[in-house]
C-alpha cells in the first residue's frame, strides 16, 4: 500500500471515543509525519485534538507535516512558524445556529428524542461554532455505554432523517457511535480532502484516507466521491496495522 499523504478519523480510528491516543499510536504517527503529510478530521473540537493526539505526539513528530480539520473539516489548523494557525474557517452565523437549532429541537419531538435516556453524561446538543453536535448519550459518555447504544445506527436514523428534510442545506450526518453532525451544505470531510490535496499539492488519487465510519450515512463515507482511496477499519489497533504498512511502503 502506498500514499503520498494520508488523512485520519479520529474517534474509533487512532483512538477510543474521546480518549487520548494511546502512546503507541502517538509514536506511529510522529514517524508518519516523518514521511509524508499527515490529516485528522473528526466532528470534535480544535480543543479535543489538542487533548487526543497533541499531547500524545512524542517531540521528534514534524508538526508542519500535520493538518488537523476539528468539526468536520469546518476549520482546518496548520502548524505555521512555531504555533498552530486556523488557515481555514467556516463558522456558522449567529442567524444559521437559531435555524438548526430550531429544527433540531422539532426533529427531536418529532422522534421521541426530547425525553434524554435514564443515564446521560454531559449536554446532548453542542454548538461547536462550525458545527451543532446532537450526541444521545452525552458529550462526555464513556467508550463502554456508547459502542452499546446504537451500534446499527436504528435508533438515530429518524432523527437523522427529520434534520435532513428541515435543513437542506445542511450536511446531517451520522458517526459511528451516538452523535449526529450537523455542518454547512458542502463542508463535510469531502471538503477537507479537497482542501488537504489544495494545501500539499497532492493529487486527491494519491492520497488515503482511514476511517471507521466509510458506510451509508456515517460521517466518513462523504470523502468517497472525490476519488481518494480508502481504508475502513474497525478499531484503533486495525489503524495501528495500516500505518506500519505505509511506514514499510
Amino acid at each position: 500500500m502506498t500514499a503520498r499523504v494520508v488523512s485520519f478519523d479520529l474517534d474509533g480510528t487512532l483512538a477510543v471515543s474521546k480518549s487520548p491516543v494511546a502512546p503507541s499510536m502517538g509514536v506511529l504517527l510522529a514517524k508518519l509525519t516523518q514521511k509524508m503529510p499527515v490529516a485528522i478530521m473528526s466532528g470534535g473540537k480544535y480543543a479535543q485534538f489538542q487533548k487526543q493526539v497533541l499531547t500524545a505526539l512524542p517531540g521528534d513528530a514534524n508538526l508542519s507535516n500535520l493538518y488537523l480539520f476539528p468539526v468536520c473539516a469546518g476549520y482546518c489548523y496548520h502548524f505555521i512558524e512555531n504555533e498552530w494557525r486556523l488557515v481555514d474557517d467556516n463558522s456558522y452565523t449567529p442567524e444559521e445556529k437559531t435555524v438548526i437549532m430550531s429544527a433540531l429541537a422539532e426533529s427531536m419531538e418529532e422522534t421521541g428524542f426530547t425525553e434524554p435516556p435514564a443515564q446521560v453524561w454531559g449536554e446532548r446538543i453542542e454548538d461547536r461554532g462550525a458545527l451543532i453536535a446532537f450526541s444521545g448519550l452525552g458529550q462526555e459518555a464513556p467508550w463502554e455505554a456508547k459502542k452499546e447504544w446504537d451500534p446499527n445506527k436504528d435508533k438515530r436514523r429518524p432523527l437523522w432523517a427529520a434534520l435532513v428534510a428541515r435543513l437542506p442545506d445542511c450536511e446531517v450526518k451520522m458517526n459511528a457511535a451516538t452523535t449526529i453532525d450537523i455542518t454547512r451544505r458542502g463542508i463535510t470531510k469531502a471538503y477537507g480532502v479537497r482542501k488537504l490535496s489544495e494545501f500539499t499539492g497532492v493529487p486527491i488519487p494519491e492520497m488515503l484516507y482511514v476511517g471507521d465510519a466509510l458506510f451509508p450515512g456515517g460521517n466518513d463515507e462523504v470523502v468517497i466521491p472525490t476519488g481518494i482511496p480508502t481504508r475502513q477499519i474497525q478499531d484503533p489497533e486495525e489503524t495501528a496495522r495500516v500505518i506500519e504498512e505505509l511506514l514499510a511502503a
